[in-house]
């Protein structure tokens, strides 16, 4: 097992892709705190861990509010005494043609997709610093390396997400922390239930993927897996797309 023992935090790990991701950690081996709006979701993912007889806790945590995350931080250390891995996934969306949308819309998905993950690393950096070990891999997006119709400040977010991540690569390399991101293109996720009465816009996306398929949150969860392991020690401020060929950049 590749994570043995260590100690991971995955934000939106309810479900979707960071359901997924949560579940392939424990798999691996790793103490998973599970994090999470809904706290409902958040403790059946974790009863789940737990009832493979790995560890796992749950934790309501908005990491659009600062104490939250401050407590997500203290109560991972209170319990499980370090942590090893940093996964932000926690992400919101209101698909819309820009001109069409507002600037709530905009302050929302800012807070949640750019502003959040930026909060949560700023939270977990000083006890990886002092420990001169850690892994943070944020998702990302292909919207946020080559755009995405309907998605304007989402894809800005995400692009956002990947240069902040470059900075902050270099910027702790010399405490031998690795920082990435991972960029799934079109998952067969909940998010995607907008699409579910527009079956043509489902079949067009799978048509423009080279292996005709939507990804499935695991193979995310994989790549997850990869980067926050040890065997990418040496891999830093890189951006690795999941999305079956959509993108080849």
């Amino acid at each position: 097992m590749r994570l043995l023992d260590k100690v991971a935090i995955i934000t939106g790990g309810g479900r979707g892709i960071g359901r997924s991701i949560a579940l392939k950690l424990a798999q691996e081996g790793a103490k998973v705190v599970v994090t999470d709006m809904n706290e409902e979701t958040a403790k059946e993912v974790a009863n789940e861990i737990q009832k493979n007889g790995q560890t796992a806790m749950a934790l309501k945590v908005d990491i659009t509010i600062p104490k939250d995350v401050d407590e997500m931080v203290q109560k991972t250390l209170n319990e499980l005494k370090v942590i090893d891995i940093l996964v932000n996934n926690a992400g919101w969306d209101k698909v819309e043609n820009f001109i069409d949308s507002s600037e709530d819309t905009w302050d929302k998905v800012i807070a949640i997709n750019l502003k959040g993950p930026i909060r949560c690393v700023k939270a977990v950096l000083p006890h990886m610093i002092s420990r001169q070990y850690g892994k943070i891999l944020s998702i990302s997006s292909d919207a946020g390396r080559v755009g995405s119709s309907g998605e304007a400040v989402y894809s800005a977010c995400k692009g956002g997400i990947i240069a902040f991540s470059k900075t902050i690569a270099r910027e702790v390399a010399r405490y031998k922390l690795n920082v990435n991101c991972v960029a799934p293109g079109p998952t067969d996720t909940p998010i995607l239930e907008i699409f579910a009465d527009q079956p043509k816009i489902l079949e067009g996306m799978k048509r423009s993927i080279p292996f005709r398929r939507l990804a499935k949150p695991e193979d995310i969860a994989n790549a997850v897996a990869f980067f926050v392991s040890d065997e990418a020690e040496f891999i830093t401020g890189q951006t690795l797309s999941v999305s079956g060929g959509l993108t080849m950049i």
